[in-house]
């Protein structure tokens, strides 16, 4: 018998490539999400609408799952105790259930974000933790509530993935899709000649069916996840404006100056990029995925080229259709603040 899922944030940009991924390889896939499941694929996917911070609701969604993915979160624009709540009693009661009903396996969705702003390259899961933000505390601790479950008997994955993109992903790389249609350069803080990985999210959906499949003395881990051909902020950035079509290039800033009026913006709240973004932009960025790959066999297939372009020809089939809606999460564009004003420099 095939395989069931229970993927949190089953609506989120994650949630619905791993619903699409999952499906086309026969698994049953169960979406929780307080968000509205509003996708082609709903007829085929179960959909309970609820909050992962509502006991009822998650041992409702609980029953008869042989699999949970645990990629419900509240992403770093929204309020910091939407951040906490969401990321550690929702993981909590998801923990809580799925021992409490036989789950066979937990894979949470953590992030590197939990590294902070790091001083050495590549990270190890064996790294010390200093998350920077609610977002990077929230995931810290609710990585230790699945280290506590996993002692207890469960069989906990971790999966710390780098920033991932693909179709659905908007967010902050919104900016620079847009700003590439419009035939306009691209900042970069720095030269842009810093190596910064990113993630394909097809490729995060591989590695999350190898811990499903995997068996329980190999899954039971923390994994980084990453591509394996990055290049630099440059070479990314410059693929897709590249891809647009126009003679735009990537345009480098001073970045202790820009990076100073990114933080005033923030704190003034013009501005959609936060700490962990801006204050990384212009520094090496990339984790080691040697574990994940040699214990579970991953393969990236995407490089962060080949992820952004992707993502980008997605947004040129999709544009029309965002309209003027803003918000917090990946799906949609988030408001550009005086960045909206900074554009038109370039």
């Amino acid at each position: 018998m095939a395989a069931s899922y229970l993927i949190t944030g089953g609506a989120g940009f994650l949630g619905i490539n791993l619903c699409r991924y999952l499906l086309a390889r026969g698994a049953r896939v169960r979406s929780l999400d307080i968000a509205a499941f509003q996708y082609p694929e709903r007829a085929r996917v179960e959909v309970i609408d609820g909050d992962v911070r509502d006991a009822a609701t998650v041992e409702r969604a609980m029953a008869d799952v042989d699999i949970v993915v645990h990629a419900a979160a509240a992403l770093p624009l929204a309020a910091p105790a939407e951040i906490f709540s969401t990321a550690v009693e929702g993981t909590a009661l998801l923990l809580k259930a799925a021992a409490a009903q036989g789950v066979r396996h937990f894979i949470f969705i953590s992030s590197t974000a939990v590294y902070g702003i790091p001083d050495h390259h590549p990270l190890l899961e064996s790294d010390r933790l200093q998350g920077v933000g609610p977002y990077g505390e929230s995931k810290i601790q609710a990585e230790a509530l699945c280290s506590s479950a996993r002692a207890s008997g469960l069989c906990v994955t971790i999966l710390r993935p780098k920033s991932f993109v693909g179709p659905e992903r908007l967010g902050a790389f919104e900016l620079l899709y847009s700003w590439a249609y419009a035939g306009r350069n691209f900042p970069v803080l720095g030269s842009g000649n810093n190596r910064y990985q990113l993630l394909d999210v097809e490729d995060l959906c591989g590695a999350i069916e190898l811990c499903a499949s995997a068996a329980p003395e190999r899954a039971n881990d923390t994994f980084n996840v990453g591509a394996a051909d990055f290049g630099t902020m440059r070479e990314n950035f410059q693929a897709v404006l590249d891809r647009a079509g126009h003679g735009a290039h990537v345009v480098a800033l001073p970045a202790r100056p820009a990076i100073l009026l990114l933080q005033l913006a923030e704190a003034l709240h013009l501005s959609p990029l936060y700490r962990w973004i801006y204050a990384t932009a212009s520094q090496e960025s990339f984790v080691s995925i040697s574990r994940i790959e040699a214990r579970l066999g991953f393969r990236p297939r995407h490089s962060n080229r080949e992820a952004l372009i992707r993502n980008y020809d997605w947004y040129v089939a999709h544009r029309h259709e965002l309209g003027t809606t803003t918000g917090t999460t990946h799906r949609v564009p988030w408001k550009k603040g005086v960045l909206s004003v900074v554009e038109h420099l370039f």
